[in-house]
């Protein structure tokens, strides 16, 4: 870090995502040293049309951050304005700037963009960026670490992180005695299965103001068009808040995490997770003093001779340190190429349910479209297992599912979305990421969630007018991609039931499989 400096002429642009007050380019200068600048632009619509409630919370989150940072002694300017570029260059004309300080961002679209400026000349001033300090691990870490490996096991780097930052380590081993309790934490929905209710925010007058902006974007000539619904919004918007929503997760939800974290039950879009995501994503919560807090937690609880949550705990931190960490670090080893990746040749388009986010007549796939509509968010088993899994099996291309995610989900970015959604939820990248693609029949929906009861398909049929298109399609995909599939190790068990399939079933399939395809395109013709 570079020693703190007095200069008055020094501009600071604080991205939407950079929302933590110790951020690298905040702590590179005191705040009498410098200007703050935070820009709502509209521009970011021209790109993508986000949720109604994402642009709430990144809009407001800003505002309350700026807010935060005058109550702090910092000297900040808030500028809504139609583009980034007019509205940097103004504000570094106005207050006389001899220097632009940004702290490198997370995603890489937008450090093209800015680079862009920067090459224009547009800027007048030297642009110094300052390397982000919002992960664990740099990316020159990241690299040296890849660089040094065969195989880029998510396990292998995990442990290397526990060593690293010394994260549920007791005398050099795991606590506990092993690394990994996930095979504890994979239980299916009992009956009656509910979860605590989540901590939820009513908007202040900042957020209100943001909520009607976001409103008025809907009028006039030219309306957004944007997705999802704007209310009720009910998620936190500043880091106190942020901090809130972690002691409650912590006080009300970490025991029931572990072994609920991969079930899906109708009604119940949280059950015990976290939703935390949204506020590390923002940069409103650190992974480190968040995995810190949680260890302190699991101390004080064996302090009071309190069971100590092990697998729940250690689940948590796993999707932290581990999972979070290393497709953020992938994500740039990879780089720009790694983005137009489709190793099946899949070019299907959106179906029209994922536009109007319902209408699908699949009980899963309405339930989680109808969650997302209602709040842009849904746990990481839907996505997974019903939304990309879909994906995967009728062959929606890559790029255009992986944009909709983005737009769609209250913690979606660049970073995020392309190593979860085309790396590991499609395995559009050939395997980079993920072992083996994460495709599942209707059956796996049936087996862990409560979606099935009271659908008009049945996940046990293949074929026919009540077949489960996910059955349907599971069969179908793999034997379009039968060929490349027998050279991965990992998915012989699947093939091994394929094989068992004869010639005219597997033709029956196929047409079930265009039937389906037929009726989701006719649909996308509906006004």
């Amino acid at each position: 870090m570079s020693p703190a400096t007095t200069t008055a002429a020094i501009g600071l642009w604080v991205l939407g995502d950079q929302l933590h007050p110790c951020q690298a380019a905040l702590a590179s200068v005191e705040p009498s040293g410098a200007r703050v600048l935070l820009i709502e632009s509209r521009s970011v619509l021209q790109f993508r049309r986000y949720h109604r409630q994402k642009l709430v919370l990144v809009w407001s989150a800003m505002r309350h951050f700026a807010h935060d940072l005058r109550q702090a002694g910092w000297t900040v300017d808030l500028i809504e304005a139609e583009a980034f570029g007019a509205a940097l260059s103004g504000w570094i004309q106005r207050h006389g700037l001899k220097e632009l300080r940004l702290m490198e961002p997370a995603d890489r679209p937008f450090r093209q963009a800015v680079e862009r400026l920067e090459q224009s000349g547009s800027l007048g001033v030297p642009l110094r960026w300052i390397p982000s300090n919002a992960f664990l691990w740099s990316r020159e870490d990241f690299a040296a670490w890849a660089r040094s490996r065969r195989s880029m096991r998510l396990e292998t780097f995990y442990r290397e992180g526990r060593r690293r930052f010394g994260v549920l380590i007791e005398d050099g081993q795991p606590l506990g005695g092993r690394w990994n309790f996930d095979h504890d934490n994979r239980r299916p929905p009992g009956r009656g299965l509910q979860g605590p209710q989540p901590l939820r925010f009513e908007p202040d007058l900042i957020t209100q103001a943001v909520i009607e902006k976001v409103r008025a974007l809907e009028q006039g000539p030219e309306p957004a068009g944007l997705p999802g619904s704007l209310e009720p919004f009910s998620w936190g918007v500043s880091r106190a808040q942020a901090l809130e929503v972690l002691e409650h997760f912590i006080h009300t939800r970490l025991d029931g995490f572990g072994p609920h974290q991969d079930a899906m039950v109708s009604g119940q879009p949280t059950l015990w997770h976290a939703l935390i995501s949204p506020y590390l994503n923002l940069g409103l919560l650190h992974p480190l003093e968040v995995i810190q807090r949680l260890q302190q937690a699991g101390a004080e609880r064996q302090q009071r001779g309190e069971p100590l949550p092990l697998a729940s705990l250690e689940g948590v931190i796993r999707q932290i340190l581990g999972w979070r960490e290393y497709t953020h670090g992938l994500y740039h080893w990879f780089g720009p190429e790694y983005t137009s990746l489709n190793a099946y040749g899949h070019h299907r388009p959106l179906p029209r349910f994922f536009k109007t986010l319902g209408g699908s007549g699949m009980a899963c796939v309405d339930e989680v479209l109808a969650e997302v509509a209602a709040s842009g968010y849904a746990h990481h088993i839907q996505r997974l297992m019903v939304l990309a899994n879909y994906g995967l099996l009728a062959g929606l291309d890559p790029q255009a599912l992986t944009a909709w995610f983005h737009a769609l989900f209250i913690d979606g970015h660049d970073w995020v979305m392309q190593t979860n959604v085309l790396g590991m939820g499609l395995h559009a990248d050939g395997g980079r990421l993920a072992s083996k693609p994460y495709a599942a029949s209707g059956r796996y929906i049936q087996r862990m969630s409560t979606y099935c009861k009271g659908c008009r398909y049945d996940p046990a049929l293949r074929t026919g007018p009540r077949a489960c298109p996910f059955t349907t399609l599971y069969w179908n995909f793999l034997d379009r991609h039968e060929a490349v599939l027998r050279g991965n190790p990992r998915m012989a068990l699947m093939l091994a039931h394929l094989d068992k399939l004869d010639a005219g079933e597997r033709q029956a399939i196929a047409a079930a499989a265009l039937v389906h395809h037929e009726a989701t395109e006719a649909e996308e013709q509906l006004p």
